[in-house]
């Protein structure tokens, strides 16, 4: 059995409530993507969530930590496993009508088909067999670790957030929000908890916004059961507080934005531990 693509940082039995998963910063560029693309590397960076990885290190403590280290270009742990394009893909069904769609027509489904806006990523069409097998090695082990820490956590403490963390380009706007938080409209976390989350980041003078215009993907879908005592909540952190002026490597805010997350999970602790979702589980 092939070592897992993604790195898993912490205690096996978790010893916080908090889970935290990072699938969009992975530097590595496998040989058959780089033989298969029509562009270079270089493109193909605006996919990746940069350094939001070196972000999570920092501001984790006993937290169990996923790190997928594979490329966002290989294939995206954020999509289900049937987001497959059919531009591409030649064991994908056709597109389906309606907003669910929307990320899949406009080439970022679970394997994507653009680099960025007008820049296609693939030389040729991808097998069936080939992109199944990047199902099996990369995607569905990720998400049953995922799973089995939530279990375990919620297990422990009576209750279990999931922090997927993503990160983003300035939003337009000299009042626009540096962090947005997305719980799905409400679907993926109890609305105590996410409250919680944007007090935090507030009292910390950061601007929030709640599920515009990130609400959160797959991973939030499939691990958010706010019913079963797992919540799940994606975080949006603008790249430009953390990251140099050329969005490449960690700048000057990289200590303050740590200590940011680090009080967002603490806080996020206190609230699964202390609050309503506690005695909800004794």
């Amino acid at each position: 059995m092939s070592a897992p693509s993604f790195d898993r940082i912490g205690p096996l039995s978790p010893e916080s409530p908090v889970v935290v998963s990072v699938p969009h910063a992975g530097r590595d560029y496998p040989l058959p993507l780089r033989a298969a693309a029509a562009v270079p590397v270089a493109s193909m960076l605006a996919l990746e969530d940069r350094h939001a990885d070196t972000l999570a290190l920092v501001a984790c403590d006993d937290e169990t930590l996923f790190i997928q280290r594979r490329a966002r270009a290989w294939i995206d742990l954020n999509r289900a496993e049937d987001e497959r394009d059919p531009l591409i893909d030649d064991g994908a069904r056709p597109i389906p009508a309606g907003a669910a769609a929307t990320k899949l027509r406009s080439g970022l489904g679970l394997i994507p088909r653009r680099a960025a806006p007008g820049v296609m990523l693939w030389s040729r069409r991808l097998a069936d067999d080939e992109v199944r097998q990047r199902i099996a090695e990369d995607h569905r082990p990720y998400h049953a670790a995922i799973a089995d820490a939530l279990s375990g956590a919620r297990d422990r403490f009576g209750a279990a957030l999931l922090i997927d963390l993503h990160s983003m380009p300035p939003l337009p706007g000299p009042a626009s929000a540096r962090v947005v938080l997305g719980d799905r409209f409400g679907h993926s976390a109890g609305s105590r908890l996410v409250h919680r989350i944007e007090a935090e980041i507030a009292a910390a003078g950061t601007t929030a916004a709640l599920n515009i215009p990130y609400s959160g993907g797959h991973i939030l879908s499939r691990h958010g059961r706010p019913a079963h005592g797992v919540h799940a909540i994606q975080i949006e952190i603008d790249r430009s507080l953390y990251l140099d002026a050329g969005f490449d490597q960690p700048g000057e805010g990289m200590a303050a934005t740590a200590a940011l997350l680090r009080r967002i999970i603490d806080a996020a602790t206190d609230e699964l531990l202390c609050g309503e979702y506690a005695l909800a589980a004794e």
